[in-house]
């Protein structure tokens, strides 16, 4: 029962029939932060078209990932021991759903600008913005923000250790030296650990409180990263199912974006992943078809996912299909609680496709100049109103945010709070309004 408890005691009312998962579930899908993401970018900055994912309908596709794979553990091994502690499917879509709440405007983008901006202040990290939203901010509870179960939020917390045990100490986030007066973000320097962030340690201390001393300790293991911030080890059973349902929506779905908008080539997908990696899913595609066998069956592969629309759906659903059909328990011994010691996790080939896709988008769209030009003007424009913000909390920051602002004892987590909740136009028109002459008007709508 201690999992399903909630900080604040709530209780349901007598008549209410809906389990913890679903309170949980609705809660995420009726809050400020969850409405938000319709209008914060995934990859591809919003406006440009009404067909590729912003971050909520990536959100949604994870939930519907997760749930999959959880029939899929069910069904497969039922006495598997690891089974009667699987969450029921609103905890798992609640847990999925509210994966990415924390992400700030212009993706990655501006995450990496505001760890900048706060780099006196604590850092700024996504999923530990995620657990301050849920824990803190969200107004379902008078104290304890969206007031979620423990187990909940237990399946959220990604990476569970501190942002100041995981940082680098030679890694802080600058500005660029260079020979101009112009400058710009030092991105490797200026990338966010990921964990959670100090403040939130209270909440993190109640979420793991049920755990004995020994998994409490092991659960915040951290190994070291060459060149980079310690990376976290473990996670649990729920994250570990979110987090796979992630990496698909995010390999498999974003590269159908890539494709369907023309923004990579036949070519480019021959040359970036090897023949040899498709081997496995199309021989479980030949054993399915009934059909003459073709003879260059890679391709066919490749004709159908840069032909016709409809043709290239039904590859990209029979690539989710091939990577959620082999998930399996994976035990970590380590652990006494069954929520820790049983993760979920893929075969080798499903594992190395799924990486290689991820690489793939990363690399070639992500990654490539038309991208990262409004990359790089999302995390202008995040820092400039971010810093604008700070230096006179009084005269620019709306009358709510000045008062919590107030409320905190000047705390600058608040204003990045605030910068931070914005969608992609609200940052834009906030920064048009401070800093374009011609534009803005006290009339205006924030």
């Amino acid at each position: 029962m201690d999992w399903i408890a909630r900080r604040s005691g709530f209780g349901k009312r007598e008549g209410d029939y809906r389990t913890d998962g679903d309170i949980d579930y609705g809660r995420i899908v009726h809050s400020a932060a969850f409405r938000r993401l319709q209008g914060k970018t995934q990859i591809l900055s919003l406006g440009d078209s009404d067909f590729y994912r912003t971050r909520l309908t990536h959100s949604l596709e994870v939930a519907q990932i997760a749930t999959g794979l959880m029939r899929t553990l069910n069904a497969h091994d039922p006495d598997h021991p690891a089974v009667p502690h699987l969450p029921d499917q609103s905890m798992i879509m609640a847990i999925s759903s509210a994966h990415d709440l924390g992400h700030p405007p212009f993706g990655h983008g501006g995450e990496v600008a505001l760890n900048y901006a706060m780099r006196d202040a604590g850092g700024f990290e996504g999923n530990g913005q995620t657990l301050r939203i849920l824990t803190r901010l969200e107004s379902f509870s008078q104290s304890h923000g969206a007031d979620l179960t423990r187990r909940t939020l237990l399946g959220v917390l990604k990476y569970p250790a501190a942002l100041p045990v995981l940082q680098n100490p030679l890694l802080v986030p600058a500005l660029k030296s260079g020979p101009t007066l112009f400058k710009t973000l030092d991105i490797a320097a200026c990338k966010p650990p990921k964990g959670y962030f100090a403040a939130e340690q209270e909440a993190v201390d109640w979420v793991l409180a049920p755990l004995s001393d020994s998994d409490r300790a092991t659960f915040g293991d951290w190994v070291p990263k060459p060149g980079g911030h310690g990376k976290t080890l473990h996670k649990s059973l729920d994250c570990s199912i979110m987090d796979l349902a992630d990496d698909i929506a995010y390999g498999i779905h974003d590269f159908e974006d890539a494709i369907a908008l023309h923004l990579v080539t036949p070519e480019l997908l021959r040359s970036a992943i090897r023949a040899e990696l498709w081997q496995d899913f199309m021989a479980g595609r030949r054993d399915a078809d009934k059909k003459e066998k073709s003879n260059d069956p890679y391709g066919d592969l490749i004709a159908q996912l840069f032909g016709a629309g409809n043709t290239r759906k039904k590859i990209i659903g029979a690539l989710v299909g091939y990577l959620v059909r082999p998930i399996a328990f994976v035990e970590k011994a380590a652990f006494t609680a069954p929520l820790l010691r049983w993760n979920v996790g893929l075969p080798d080939a499903q594992s190395k496709l799924l990486a290689a896709l991820k690489d793939f988008v990363f690399q070639q769209v992500i990654d490539s100049p038309n991208v990262q030009h409004l990359e790089f003007k999302g995390q202008q424009m995040v820092v400039t109103v971010c810093e604008a913000l700070q230096s006179d909390p009084k005269r620019l920051l709306p009358p709510d945010a000045y008062a919590r602002y107030r409320a905190a004892a000047d705390d600058p987590r608040v204003i990045c709070d605030h910068v931070a909740a914005m969608t992609d136009l609200h940052l834009m028109k906030t920064y048009e309004r401070l800093f374009s002459p011609r534009m803005g008007s006290v009339f205006d709508r924030l």
